[in-house]
């Protein structure tokens, strides 16, 4: 039980890699504030959590609202009495018909809704626990989850969402250098292909837009991973469970891939 007595809050633990990660972390003693903007996903996450043994609480919070950042820092403190780790998983975004917008598609409701829930709700997320971990003065982990994305890769959704990512990985790198004297480290997880449901529609929907069998849509995305297979939820949550443990107290300001080879830097 590597965690026993740290308290972690993750965003967009409703489902997907947040729902994955929040219960890893807790399957190795942490307790966890579930936070999602789905406050009945946050819920069924944080029941999980407590069928695992660890205390959790739900909360319902929007990350592109500072109130409800500030919130949901506060709740954790009033009910787990602390906060260890920060993991910064809430994201957005869009896809075409065809999976991806080319650049004329993208509009400015869309930029302005990547840039509010990827790149400002983490850097307040992150600023709002650094303040938390920094006065308690013991150090502890954020965790910020980004995306190949943010690298350059070139199958993303759009390109205002790599933009948007990119910024994560920016401000990780930056801030692991800040906070470094205050002994916290700050780290992000740049998925490839997962699956999750993210970006609103289903690889049903999306195999059927494209007139494939749901088989035939995933061996044909499949075919592209030098390795051979998509990632799991899981497989995020393992990558985020070593960054939040002991094992990488001298690892900050990295920008990890999870994404089966797709990019190499």
């Amino acid at each position: 039980m590597q965690l026993e007595d740290k308290v972690a809050i993750v965003t967009r633990a409703g489902r997907g890699m947040g729902r994955a990660i929040a219960l890893q972390l807790a399957g190795e003693g942490a307790d966890v504030a579930a936070a999602d903007i789905d406050g009945a996903s946050a819920e069924q996450t944080s029941a999980a959590v407590r069928e695992l043994g660890r205390r959790s609480l739900a909360i319902k919070a929007d990350v592109g609202e500072l109130a409800d950042i500030d919130r949901m820092v506060l709740q954790t403190m009033e009910t787990l009495g602390r906060v260890d780790i920060g993991v910064n998983n809430a994201g957005v975004t869009r896809r075409g018909a065809a999976r991806q917008l080319i650049v004329t598609d993208v509009t400015e409701e869309d930029w302005d809704l990547f840039q509010r829930v990827n790149a400002k709700g983490v850097f307040f997320c992150m600023q709002r626990m650094a303040n938390e971990l920094i006065r308690q003065g013991d150090g502890g982990r954020i965790i910020n989850i980004a995306s190949i994305a943010g690298k350059g890769y070139t199958g993303t959704s759009n390109a205002a969402y790599a933009a948007s990512k990119g910024a994560v990985i920016a401000m990780t790198q930056i801030a692991a250098h800040q906070l470094a004297r205050f002994n916290i480290n700050v780290n992000s997880i740049c998925p490839g292909a997962t699956r999750t449901g993210f970006g609103g529609t289903s690889w049903e929907e999306r195999a059927e837009e494209q007139g494939l069998s749901l088989q035939e849509y995933e061996q044909q995305r499949a075919a592209g991973i030098p390795i051979g297979r998509f990632n799991e939820p899981e497989d995020i949550a393992e990558l985020a469970l070593f960054l939040a443990g002991p094992g990488s107290r001298n690892i900050t300001g990295q920008a990890y891939n999870v994404d089966g080879g797709l990019v190499m830097h």
